[in-house]
């Protein structure tokens, strides 16, 4: 009997969830000891991340012109990262940062190298494959976003409005599962998942994510 979009989606974020050793930065940040100018690379780097991801799913959404229910995906992803972009406003300053500062930031090539893979995707990937990858993905980020919201709260005195970027990925996205699920039951009626496309690309979506963390975890040690 065929698996249902909902089955589908479970059993791929399950086999991609990420080792929970991973990410080395998030321990040290939950417990307050990550350095401040390490949240401030954090956001810096976000800055750039959050600019890679709305041109990439403005560019799937189109793409999907003729899978109307990965285009509608990709169009709340895409609003997602709008306001993504006017929350972290609010964090990059209470880290010091201003305009001056986040224009010569040169962002390290290991934290960018998640976005640049997301833009394979949009140019490459099949919509409902992506859409499977990357909602498998998103579960650990929400994860990581919860801590983080909590810790900047408690260990370094942000307040709620600081947290704002954090707290918006960490929340339930009920709409986003939604036309998650129709866009890969669209997809499995039409015959057109590719499961081994699937967990590939969602590997490399958790490797280059790992090697987001690990880069600002080293350059935690560095100017610890």
């Amino acid at each position: 009997m065929p698996r249902t979009a909902r089955e589908l989606l479970d059993d791929t974020t399950g086999k991609l969830a990420p080792d929970p050793h991973a990410n080395r930065l998030l321990p040290l940040i939950a417990r307050g000891a990550a350095q401040r100018s390490t949240l401030t690379a954090l956001g810096l780097e976000q800055h750039h991340v959050i600019a890679a991801d709305l041109r990439a799913f403005r560019h799937l959404a189109e793409r999907s012109a003729a899978e109307p229910e990965c285009a509608a995906f990709f169009t709340l992803l895409a609003e997602g990262e709008s306001l993504a972009r006017e929350r972290l406003g609010a964090y990059a300053a209470a880290c010091g940062s201003d305009e001056a500062r986040t224009a010569a930031y040169e962002p390290l090539a290991d934290c960018q190298a998640y976005p640049a893979y997301v833009v394979w995707l949009a140019l490459n990937g099949s919509p409902a494959d992506v859409v499977l990858a990357l909602s498998a993905n998103f579960s650990a980020w929400g994860g990581y976003c919860a801590a983080i919201a909590q810790a900047l709260r408690h260990h370094y005195g942000f307040t709620d409005e600081a947290c704002g970027f954090f707290d918006l990925f960490a929340e339930p996205a009920p709409e986003l599962e939604q036309k998650a699920q129709a866009a890969v039951q669209a997809g499995l009626d039409a015959g057109r998942v590719d499961e081994d496309a699937v967990y590939r690309y969602g590997r490399l979506l958790q490797s280059y994510e790992s090697t987001f963390w690990h880069a600002l975890w080293e350059l935690d040690q560095r100017t610890g």
